[in-house]
């Protein structure tokens, strides 16, 4: 038996200019076409969407990210992958609702049943029966609403008014309305969505608003599409990230693998995966530096990180619970982090040195980034060390 073709770091580093739209001769003519080139964008923090988008856009432009997720609809929020909130577009939104979504939404209903029978304060009884009532009530009023943000529905069904004592006799104990929980749990499910926020792109205030039931797919073959859909982004790649990455079990993850074909290749840390017939070097996508957000898909695509992220960095760049904050990048690689300043400077810290060229080309990413940011201020959801101190 032959052994297994070898993809080194370089190779691997190469691909994200070209596949994650990040080279300038690479970059993206709509937003639909940047979600489906990374599968899907992280979502958790409202900026998110909006920066990673516009990081590969031939002509960036919030404007173009609000009719794809507001006007158009060509890009929805799915509570998904690792329990987090993702951006996709229509195409791929069937295969994730099947292949993760509909899992998770069953948990969460679980636990939010358990919670509500335990800790709801100040109405009667909660239990399956009383649940499904409320929510076909915040449905009718929605429907009648047209949009409507949780507290406005709360008006039309008192029952959102109640309260949830959360981790009662802890230190960080607290009271939650139902009505946050409940319209959650209904947009799990996928019967509402998040609608234009009340502010900037910026903004997580949203009022929220009916959606189409997405269509059901077979789970293997969902699982499969998912799988093909990010090994052809992110691969080669390892196992260990895929499992990461979906937050799937691993048999789970070897199943979808093996319906695929997927074949074993040797990275430079070791065994891997890759799409049969994706072994060929990508080809010269060029010098290109980017200013990539907090979350972005391509900082948080794998758990394996050291062929583009060097260990000692990972203290500054990331929180406590493994988010990370905004990057500079340069060919492949982590070399930095940014930040906004208040009065809107664009600053960023190199960690290592990338060179004269690295320099100016991160200077005209900053640049280019101020320019169609403009007035907008962007604080990442998850602060890390080297944000908060750039902005002091």
């Amino acid at each position: 038996m032959s052994p297994a073709p070898r993809i080194g770091d370089e190779q691997r580093r190469a691909r994200l200019g070209t596949r994650h739209l990040l080279a300038p001769a690479r970059r993206a003519a709509s937003v639909e076409a940047v979600a489906d080139a990374l599968v899907a964008l992280h979502a958790t923090d409202a900026a998110t969407v909006y920066l990673s988008a516009c990081a590969r856009l031939a002509e960036p432009s919030a404007g173009a990210v609000d009719r794809a997720l507001y006007e158009d609809v060509t890009l929805v929020k799915l509570l998904s992958m690792r329990r987090t909130l993702f951006a996709v577009t229509t195409e791929v939104a069937p295969c994730v609702g099947s292949s993760t979504a509909r899992e998770i939404a069953r948990r969460e209903r679980a636990t939010l049943l358990k919670t509500l029978r335990e800790n709801a304060e100040g109405g009667a009884p909660w239990d399956e029966r009383r649940l499904a009532a409320t929510e076909r009530a915040v449905l009718e009023a929605l429907a009648a609403r047209g949009e409507a943000t949780t507290a406005e529905l709360a008006r039309d069904v008192p029952a959102l008014k109640e309260t949830l004592l959360t981790s009662p006799g802890k230190p960080y104990e607290s009271r939650q309305s139902v009505g946050s929980r409940v319209v959650r749990l209904l947009a799990s499910d996928g019967h509402v969505r998040r609608s234009r926020p009340r502010g900037s792109w910026t903004s997580s205030l949203y009022p929220w608003a009916p959606a189409p039931v997405l269509p059901e797919r077979p789970l293997r073959e969902a699982r499969a599409e998912l799988v093909r859909r990010w090994l052809a982004s992110f691969g080669p790649s390892t196992e260990g990230d895929l499992k990461w990455w979906t937050g799937w079990t691993l048999r789970d993850t070897r199943a979808a693998l093996a319906d695929v074909g997927a074949v074993d290749v040797r990275l430079g840390a070791g065994p891997g995966v890759a799409l049969p017939g994706d072994l060929e070097d990508a080809g010269p996508a060029g010098d290109w530096a980017a200013l990539l957000p907090g979350l972005d898909p391509t900082a948080m695509g794998w758990r394996e990180r050291d062929w583009y992220l060097a260990p000692e960095h990972v203290p500054f760049l990331f929180d406590r619970a493994g988010n990370v904050g905004p990057t500079v990048w340069w060919n492949g690689r982590v070399v930095g982090g940014w930040a906004q300043r208040a009065n809107g400077e664009i600053v960023w810290r190199l960690l290592q040195d990338a060179g004269r060229e690295a320099g100016a080309a991160i200077a005209a990413e900053a640049e280019r980034l101020s320019s169609w940011i403009g007035d907008t201020r962007v604080t990442p959801r998850f602060r890390t060390p080297l944000e908060r101190e750039l902005v002091r």
